[in-house]
């Protein structure tokens, strides 16, 4: 029997309140019965922090930590990079080595954005970690969710804000800016997250169908 086809890594990125969650679904639901993935293959969905049950345990010591646990920037950076090199060898590399495809709300990127420029981490630190924890895996497709600052602001309304998000405005902004350049430096697709949320979804399946026509 022929080995499998390597599957396809799919991540969607953006700031919080951008749609991840919403278009995450309906890429769950669409995309099994798009054509795209081969018969014998399946969807592997997950996210970062949190998609493995260390992952789960540092998610909650990152966006929730009790009394004062609270982690500091750089061990903040570290406990990032240790749930993604977690991620990718329990979960991602398994996936795709078998053919399967794997749709992940947030990697990489988002630790540029938030840790980068946000916190104010060095970059280049940044992308030694990266290199380390992916042993340099990278996704097929990265769909860049782009919403405005305050547009986000007002979709995540009363809501409670995780450790993260509680960052303030300064923080945000810096974080929505990380965004921008990183998407036109590695060569995302921006998707227009303001739109309608049917059409973003249509042109998200637009541009993962595209992919597919890649050798």
């Amino acid at each position: 029997m022929p080995d499998p086809v390597p599957g396809r890594f799919l991540v969607l990125e953006g700031i919080d309140g951008c749609g991840k969650s919403t278009q995450l679904e309906r890429l769950h639901h669409w995309l099994p019965h798009s054509g795209l993935i081969p018969a014998g293959s399946d969807l592997v969905v997950t996210r970062e922090p949190g998609g493995t049950p260390l992952g789960q345990a540092l998610r909650q010591l990152l966006l929730h930590p009790p009394g004062e646990a609270t982690p500091v920037n750089r061990a903040e950076l570290l406990l990032y990079a240790a749930d993604r090199a977690q991620h990718v060898e329990q979960t991602i590399r398994p996936a795709l080595a078998a053919g399967h495809w794997v749709l992940s709300d947030r990697f990489s990127g988002s630790t540029a954005a938030y840790q980068g420029y946000g916190r104010g981490q060095p970059l280049d630190l940044i992308e030694h970690l990266e290199q380390m924890a992916t042993g340099g895996l990278q996704p097929d497709l990265t769909l860049w969710l782009d919403l405005p600052l305050a547009e986000s602001r007002r979709r995540r309304g009363d809501r409670p804000a995780d450790r993260i998000e509680a960052g303030g405005e300064a923080f945000l902004e810096a974080v929505a800016r990380g965004f921008a350049e990183l998407a036109a430096r590695r060569g995302w697709c921006r998707v227009d997250a303001g739109a309608d949320p049917a059409r973003v979804a249509a042109e998200c399946q637009g541009l993962i169908g595209r992919l597919q026509q890649r050798p």
